[in-house]
């Protein structure tokens, strides 16, 4: 009777073993790749800040603005930038 029951628990501690091992080499997965996330959209977080800063030194004198031709363009660029603005990661 006690092999029986000591054979069902070395059974289950294998079992247990062998999936939180699985579990284990997953989170890990999910993390690196989480972390690979993570620098993509630091980059991009970057390049929105430099575009977003460039197009306020460009402007700084407010002559896009001006012009009617070029300022409907720069006004709808000045648009798009601000829409980036929002996706812009917010540093803790």
């Amino acid at each position: 009777m006690e092999i029986i029951v000591i054979s069902f628990l070395i059974v289950i501690v294998v079992i247990l073993g062998f999936t939180t091992f699985n579990l284990l080499k997953k989170n890990e997965r999910q993390e690196d790749i989480l972390v690979e996330y993570m620098k993509y959209l630091d980059k991009i977080s970057k390049v929105i800040e430099v575009s977003d800063e460039r197009l306020k030194k460009i402007d700084s004198l407010g002559r896009f603005e001006a012009d009617d031709e070029v300022g409907y363009f720069f006004k709808s660029i000045k648009k798009i930038q601000n829409l980036l603005n929002e996706f812009k990661i917010k540093k803790v």
